[in-house]
């Protein structure tokens, strides 16, 4: 499935709705980007911080796997959302 950019924000919100909701991942999410919770809030409006939280997901197999279960996703969704965000096209270095 393409995404639009609208449609890859959507699956990423529902994405950021997990990852708020795992207590055990969310830590590690904060740590790492140095977002608070508030942050987060304020977050879901924004297509590049978005773009983060599946930069983020897509680091480990086990949470993609997590979340597209959760989200009744496919598992490469969130590989092809994330090239409908900002700083997500592929870089071809042909």
């Amino acid at each position: 499935m393409m995404y639009t950019r609208e449609s890859a924000e959507v699956l990423a919100l529902q994405v950021l709705g997990w990852l708020a909701g795992n207590e055990e991942l969310l830590p590690v999410f904060l740590g790492a980007s140095g977002a608070s919770e508030t942050d987060l809030r304020a977050g879901a409006a924004d297509p590049v911080f978005l773009g983060s939280v599946l930069d983020f997901i897509m680091m480990d197999d086990s949470w993609v796997v997590q979340v597209c279960d959760a989200v009744g996703a496919r598992y490469d969704s969130l590989m092809t959302a994330r090239q409908a965000l900002p700083g997500g096209a592929q870089v071809n270095w042909t």
